[in-house]
């Protein structure tokens, strides 16, 4: 039984690290189960299977358009979008059989609805709501005679999406940053479970066991974003989000610092942290062979730091696993440390870190509970992490500038899609009379959270392919079901799960069970036909070509402007994090570094996915593919190094094993320098002056140079961070364009000689 229960929890922390706080899960479950409710109630009435259709479109858009956290938030939008329904389903009623005016009308509704975005979550999902609703009274047909029945069938829909969203499926902000930390804390366990694999693997395994490493890497560093998107709301005030916060990012950087750590340790050489993000990274150094004994209890004590974060809850009792992690917090300390090599002994350091996040985790999750069985390197742990909460303070948050007038982004979209959309009727009417508006749709949904025309190119692109391959599954479901009502309801159902479960992963797949449930939807219709689905694929077509056209040709975003606007912000958010966590460990006073590295990675994140229409594989650039995956992977780097200080230099006004050292000053100004200088190339000036490189950080400081390396693991750490951030700037150059130094041009052309 109890090897039953560890198994059943072994995958259900799969499926939790699959998806984040079962944001998936939950969106499915939910909108399922508001169409469910929905045709229930609707078949107890006696309704029309026409307005069985209607109903469960309607309850599932009133689910999946409002996004609002708070539940209060969700009751008031919900409320006010049935009068929004009402309205979007009379005047496409009253308007269906007047061409002209009614297409008139549906181009102004899809730039307010577009242009509402700028209002926030509500906003969005009130103009979703309109949009969304007059096409439902597009696809049913629907016509002035029949609003009583359904104004009666939205009514119905609403109130079933309620009664899901707020008593069956309930949706709290407190349950989602729940789940969310039990996602990242499964995430955490698998992480650690491949380092294990790591230190395991043989020469044949290791290219496998490196891809599982990176990806469990960026899942945990998802995982962490998502908490932080959370945390307001989720938390009882700004004092416990921020704590909450700084705790996760301490446990994410121990975690990916030990990952490197480990990596060195498996290597003739060291090997450069690139090989964990770069995409594409070669094979790593060969494996060095590894005293029996060391590591015997680096994998003895890597399953004891797993075993801390498997039983990360609350309930647990007992002396064993405070015994474990007061032995592994001791590593911090070199009490205990066991022999073995250099790059050995720093992967026990580095547990030992890694056991101190871990046990700060659990403090701000669920406070005090075992300190009882504290030894002294435990409970000075204790004490810092008090120390830090108490010194604490947040930082105030700079104002962007507002832009106006078409170069607000709501404003220019709604121009634009409702220029596409206009193109779209026009080709659409000639396609079909009757279903035009598939054409619309699409256009409509290829703008939908996109800000460059290469996205929308991308996006239309797989909305195509969802929809062939959707097309293929619909005729094989219509020709199973056969005039089975209840049969396609069900599998109906199917779709919109897979539909939801999927979106977040892949368009096309979302497009797939779209088209699928189409399919369906048109044989409960009695219009279901091969021609029909053929011409759904036209008007796809047409309405993808119809959104690119109006992106290329009114008030056009290019993807390459884009991507240097998001660079920028990268960059800038890096000299931030870089020069305050510099300026702490110099001895300057302390500021919010955890905050500074959080908007440092959502500014990678967003650069990531500017930059994702020029390394798709339909990008005819190759050329320039590589160069954007080639800097966002230097990025990714150099976040990692800056994240990696920014942890240390927390340590600094709390701690008695970390030092300030005036010394660093030196190097954090030539780094920070260089990234000036970048950042100047990218913002189109000329840059003023050269790329400084040559002589390594740890050089650069004064006499003492190896005094420093031997003294402990964190000076060490810190030169080395800084090191590897020097060279990631300098790597940066060359792609860029920016000059260097004289001397390493010609240290350059030497190498290349």
């Amino acid at each position: 039984m109890a090897a039953a229960r560890r198994t059943a929890k072994g995958v259900w922390d799969r499926f939790s690290a699959s998806d984040p706080g079962l944001l998936r899960l939950m969106a499915g479950l939910r909108t399922v189960g508001a169409i469910l409710l929905a045709l229930a109630v609707l078949a107890l009435l006696g309704t029309s299977v026409t307005h069985l259709v209607a109903g469960a479109m309607t309850a599932m858009v009133a689910t999946f358009a409002i996004q609002e956290k708070e539940v209060r938030g969700q009751a008031v939008t919900l409320l006010l979008g049935v009068p929004v329904a009402l309205a979007a389903i009379s005047l496409g009623a009253l308007l269906n059989s007047r061409v002209v005016a009614g297409d008139v009308f549906f181009v102004l509704l899809i730039f307010g609805a577009v242009y509402s975005r700028r209002f926030g979550d509500r906003g969005t999902a009130l103009g979703l709501i309109g949009f969304q609703v007059y096409f439902v009274s597009l696809f049913v047909n629907a016509e002035a005679s029949a609003l009583p029945g359904l104004f009666l069938t939205l009514a119905v829909a609403f109130a079933a999406s309620a009664v899901v969203r707020f008593a069956v499926v309930p949706e709290t902000p407190e349950r989602t940053l729940q789940r969310l930390r039990e996602a990242f804390r499964a995430r955490l366990a698998q992480l650690i479970a491949h380092q294990i694999e790591l230190l395991d693997a043989g020469t044949d395994d290791v290219d496998d066991v490196l891809d599982a490493l990176r990806r469990s890497t960026a899942r945990l560093h998802e995982a962490a974003l998502m908490i932080q998107g959370r945390l307001e709301e989720g938390t009882r005030d700004a004092a416990a989000a921020a704590l909450l916060q700084r705790r996760v990012a301490d446990a994410e950087i121990a975690a990916e610092r030990l990952g490197v750590l480990l990596l060195n340790a498996r290597s003739a050489e060291r090997v450069d942290t690139l090989t964990l993000h770069l995409p594409d990274a070669s094979a790593m150094p060969p494996r060095a062979k590894i005293a029996e004994d060391a590591g015997t209890a680096l994998r003895r004590d890597l399953n004891a730091l797993h075993l801390l974060v498997v039983r990360l809850v609350p309930d647990d009792r007992g002396t064993a696993l405070p015994y474990v992690r007061n032995r592994l917090l001791g590593y911090r300390e070199e009490q205990g440390l066991p022999k073995g090599p250099p790059a050995v002994q720093d992967c026990f350091r580095a547990v030992g870190e890694a056991a101190r996040a871990i046990l700060g985790l659990r403090l701000a999750v669920d406070g005090s509970r075992d300190e009882e069985y504290d030894t002294p390197e435990a409970a000075r742990s204790r004490e810092e992490f008090e120390a830090e909460e108490i010194s604490f303070s947040g930082g105030a948050e700079e104002d962007e500038e507002e832009r106006t007038g078409l170069r607000r982004p709501t404003t220019r979209a709604a121009v634009q899609v409702s220029v596409g959309s206009a193109l779209a009727i026009v080709g659409g009417e000639f396609l079909s009379t009757q279903r035009w508006y598939w054409a619309v749709l699409t256009c409509w949904v290829v703008f939908l959270n996109t800000a460059s025309t290469g996205e929308i190119v991308v996006k239309g692109y797989r909305r195509l392919v969802g929809t062939v391959l959707g097309v293929v599954a619909g005729v094989a479901l219509a020709g199973a079901v056969g005039n089975h009502t209840w049969i396609a309801f069900a599998l109906v159902l199917l779709c919109v799960f897979g539909m939801f479960f999927t979106a977040p992963l892949s368009y096309a797949m979302m497009s797939f069970f779209v088209t699928a449930m189409l399919g369906l939807l048109y044989t409960l219709l009695n219009t279901y036909s091969l021609d029909v689905l053929v011409l759904r694929i036209e008007e796809t077509a047409l309405g993808a070509a119809c959104g690119i056209i109006a992106a290329v040709l009114v008030l056009p975003v290019r993807t390459s402007h884009r991507t240097d606007e998001e660079l920028g912000t990268v960059l800038a958010r890096l000299r931030d994090v870089v020069s305050a966590a510099v300026a702490q460990l110099s001895g300057g006073p302390a500021v919010d570094l955890v905050d500074l590295a959080r908007d440092l990675d959502t500014a990678l994140d967003d650069l990531r996915s500017s930059t994702k229409p020029l390394t798709h594989p339909i990008a005819p650039l190759r050329a320039r593919r590589q160069t954007a995956r080639y800097v966002v992977a230097l990025l990714e780097t150099c976040a990692y190094h800056a994240r990696s200080l920014a942890a240390t230099a927390e340590l600094v006004p709390s701690s008695k094993s970390v030092a300030a050292d005036a010394r660093l000053a030196l190097a954090g100004r030539r780094i920070t320098h260089n990234i000036d200088l970048i950042a100047a190339q990218v913002r189109d000036e000329e840059p003023d002056g050269a790329i400084e490189s040559g002589a390594s950080i740890a050089a650069m400081l004064d006499s003492g140079r190896h005094e420093v390396l031997r003294t402990g693991s964190v000076a060490f750490r810190v030169l080395r961070h800084l090191q590897r951030l020097d060279e990631g700037i300098v790597g940066l150059a060359r792609p860029l364009g920016v000059p260097l130094a004289g001397r390493e041009e010609k240290a350059a052309a030497a190498a290349k000689s």
